[in-house]
């Protein structure tokens, strides 16, 4: 990861805004920053960045972890135990930042910091002003190796979501089906990457009522005859995700299911066609959603047509209606238009698309009509 190049544009907004420092509180904004990411629970971790130095303030049992993986110039640490006199952590941060002068401005993430840490700031006589738009804005456009990690991604995603599709099969519960896909995706990854780290998200609702649930966890449900199911994965390698979901039918769907069905799987395809740079983002909303409405289905599609990908499951910019952002090359998106209608079903199929100078690269593929994903 280019660490430098980013916190050298970060400095630049810094300094352009008048601002001494930066807090910043989102673990996603700290690791594009710095390289670092750990799994945090109930302590806290701060990054603080000047025009000068970068320092990490961790809690004591991440500390050789920091000291590891941080490309940071500095690693303070807090602890838990007696023996160490720093077991205070605002105490930590308050001398990290009374090296600044009072009264000049500090920037915060306020989306994601607590009002505590807040308040310590502004009891400290700086000015407070919010970075957080700032972070989200650089992380729009991904650089060539942040997409590389992303097409491998893609490739582990692809195996995941084709191993659990053909596991399906009635008597099966939704949770064996996602087991034979994550079983495939850590055997890949082990022999094909060196001490990488992975987090999969897995979900595969099933039936008429449960998938119409957009975001629900795997159970013990079975299978059974007719049934129509979402298998949605993303895999995240290295920091960095693609996202595949398919609609799948065990056995014949009835009449009502096909139609609607069919109408989602269109919807996608034409966003998929229209998706390019200097399109606005709700115009690609509005080529899904207009397939929908024609269907009289448009109350039944109740989110955005899709979603920036990169770091965080969910990030900006996204694909909907009220959003006139113009799409640049190096953006990259779920598109996964859904359609939700109660007493029939769910029907959803995404792609991670990322966009290029005269239209899009597809780094997620699995077949996506209907005679394809009927299971018998």
């Amino acid at each position: 990861m280019n660490i430098k190049k980013r916190i050298g544009i970060f400095r630049s907004y810094l300094k352009e805004n008048d601002l001494s420092a930066a807090v910043v509180m989102l673990p996603d904004h700290q690791y594009y920053l710095t390289g670092f990411r750990a799994l945090i629970y109930s302590r806290p971790i701060y990054l603080i960045v000047d025009a000068e130095k970068s320092t990490l303030i961790v809690p004591g049992l991440e500390e050789l972890h920091a000291l590891q993986k941080a490309e940071v110039d500095h690693v303070e640490v807090y602890y838990e135990h007696p023996e160490e006199m720093n077991t205070n952590q605002m105490k930590v941060v308050k001398e990290v930042l009374t090296q600044y002068s009072p009264g000049t401005g500090v920037g915060l993430d306020l989306g994601s910091a607590p009002a505590s840490l807040y308040q310590l700031i502004s009891d400290l006589g700086f000015s407070i002003s919010d970075v957080g738009e700032q972070l989200v804005r650089m992380r729009y456009i991904k650089d060539e190796e942040e997409i590389e990690m992303m097409k491998k991604a893609g490739e582990l995603v692809n195996l995941g979501v084709k191993t659990s599709i053909e596991a399906c099969m009635e008597g099966t519960s939704e949770l064996e089906i996602d087991s034979k896909g994550n079983l495939e995706i850590y055997k890949k990854a082990s022999n094909d990457y060196q001490e990488a780290t992975l987090d999969l998200v897995v979900m595969s609702p099933s039936g008429k009522v449960r998938t119409t649930l957009p975001h629900v966890f795997s159970n013990t449900r079975r299978f059974e005859k007719g049934d129509v199911i979402i298998h949605s994965r993303q895999v995240a390698l290295n920091g960095y995700r693609a996202e595949l979901e398919r609609t799948i039918f065990v056995g014949e769907p009835d009449q009502e299911q096909k139609k609607i069905f069919e109408v989602a799987t269109e919807a996608q395809l034409k966003a998929l066609e229209f998706i390019r740079p200097g399109v606005k983002a709700s115009e690609v909303d509005k080529v899904a959603r207009k397939i929908i409405e024609k269907a009289n289905l448009a109350k039944y599609a109740v989110h955005r047509t899709g979603h920036g990908l990169g770091i965080s499951a969910h990030e900006e910019p996204y694909v909907r209606f009220d959003d006139d952002l113009i799409l640049e090359e190096g953006m990259v998106f779920c598109i996964e238009p859904g359609i939700y209608v109660p007493g029939i079903g769910g029907f959803r199929h995404s792609d991670t698309v990322v966009i290029r100078e005269h239209g899009m690269e597809l780094i997620t593929e699995y077949p996506k009509t209907l005679n394809q994903l009927i299971l018998q």
